[in-house]
């Protein structure tokens, strides 16, 4: 992938959470970035160099709404939010007997509804005379063709529905602006609490750091361009298929 011009104004969505908080690091290190917008629930990162924390719930469509009024021609946003258990009742389903409606609202809620209502209200703020990139981290276990050992329904299909939203708005925006970009990004598998509870078999290597995760990441968006909107990209640079 190419490497285009650095964005000057960076939304990260997630900014409390191990990979969304990497992420604001990485992009306050970038000399050209100009602002990166740290957005949470509580809105508690620090405000430092050009860190603008928010307080904003992707579940919550007002604070959605006050986010983007707060915003001013982002040209790159990361959704880096998602939830797979909650370290309680809510854990990975390895039989349909396990499902729950409760458990799918809760994981659909977050991890398709919430990305939803933030492509509605924020990538309208997005300039329409230049490239402009929105992201969202996604799953490898949402590709339906790669799906080999099933289990994890409500994860796998909720990740499933989010790549389609995300081809969705790449074909909608595409029409406004030929230099909009729409990708998910598989993170791989990373030291955060998402992951963690579920990491002992990863094989040695294969757990990243959250710094090393956000650095692969932010390579891989350097090296998006129109022809790869909608489509889904591992830490690497590597498709992942549908």
């Amino acid at each position: 992938m190419p490497t285009h011009t650095p964005p000057k104004q960076v939304v990260i969505l997630g900014a409390s959470g191990g990979i969304g908080a990497a992420l604001v690091q990485h992009y306050a290190a970038q000399p050209d970035v100009e602002t990166v917008h740290a957005v949470s629930r509580r809105g508690d990162t620090p405000a430092a160099g050009s860190v603008v924390p928010h307080a904003a719930d992707i579940t919550d469509e007002a604070s959605l709404i006050a986010l983007a009024d707060a915003l001013e021609a982002p040209d790159l946003i990361i959704l880096a939010t998602g939830i797979l258990s909650d370290g309680t009742a809510l854990r990975p389903e390895k039989s349909l007997k396990q499902q729950s409606l409760p458990a799918f609202e809760q994981v659909f809620a977050v991890n398709t509804f919430g990305p939803a209502m933030a492509a509605c209200h924020l990538i309208p703020r997005m300039p329409r005379d230049r490239r402009t990139i929105f992201t969202a981290l996604s799953a490898r276990v949402g590709s339906i063709s790669d799906n080999g050992l099933g289990g994890w329904h409500a994860y796998r299909a909720s990740k499933a529905a989010l790549n389609m939203l995300l081809r969705n708005y790449a074909i909608e925006m595409a029409r406004l602006n030929p230099d909009f970009v729409c990708a998910g990004l598989h993170p791989g598998t990373v030291d955060t609490d998402l992951s963690r509870p579920f990491s002992r078999a990863v094989p040695e290597g294969k757990l990243f750091t959250p710094a090393y995760a956000a650095d692969c990441l932010a390579g891989v968006i350097a090296g998006l361009s129109p022809e790869n909107s909608g489509m889904v990209f591992d830490w690497a640079g590597k498709p992942v298929p549908a």
